[in-house]
């Protein structure tokens, strides 16, 4: 349980460098995020989401190994809360891009 804590930490970690790995990929997705400029604070909080699924999912290309560390993490809440920290970092720079919808 212990390596599968480091390997999500080291996810995380990897998440914030995210989007280099992403740009080598763009040719083969669409551009699921071509502004941070939305029209609500739950668009952003939605928007916020996706760019973390979409870090892990292009980091992690193995859907089977995906799903077989959801399947722990969905019982660790100590996982489950760095999951939330990565949204809450992405939904944050997404609140100023947004002028915090003033």
């Amino acid at each position: 349980m212990k390596n599968l804590l480091s390997i999500f930490i080291l996810l995380a970690s990897l998440s914030l460098s995210g989007f280099v790995v992403a740009d080598e990929h763009k040719a083969k997705s669409a551009d699921y995020m071509p502004s941070l400029i939305t029209a609500t604070p739950l668009k952003g909080r939605q928007l916020a989401i996706l760019i973390v699924r979409k870090t892990v999912g292009t980091i992690q290309r193995d859907g089977k190994t995906k799903h077989a560390v959801r399947d722990i993490y969905a019982d660790d809440p100590m996982m489950l809360m760095r999951a939330v920290e990565l949204v809450n970092a992405e939904f944050a720079i997404i609140a100023v891009a947004n002028d915090y919808w003033r």
